[in-house]
């Protein structure tokens, strides 16, 4: 009688942990895809960083030209007129 209860004992432990470990791998599983679509959205983000960057860097070189233009404009107004 004590060699059936501790063989039926031990085979509910086992069945339980065996139980236990599956949720365990799922739930790694779940937080593996959760981090790799984090991952792709902060690639996303980066992506957007580096091109508002990139539109930053190209519209102060307009404005660099403009200013230039406007500084060549106003000298040639500015200067005396020979004829």
């Amino acid at each position: 009688m004590r060699k059936t209860l501790a063989i039926a004992l031990m085979l509910t432990a086992f069945l339980g942990l065996a139980a236990c470990d599956k949720k365990s791998e799922d739930k790694a599983q779940d937080a593996n895809q959760h981090a790799e679509q984090a991952q792709q959205k902060l690639n996303e983000a980066q992506d957007k960083v580096n091109e508002a960057a990139k539109e930053t860097v190209d519209a102060a070189k307009d404005q660099v030209e403009s200013s230039k233009a406007a500084v060549e404009e106003a000298a040639k107004e500015a200067a005396p007129k020979t004829n």
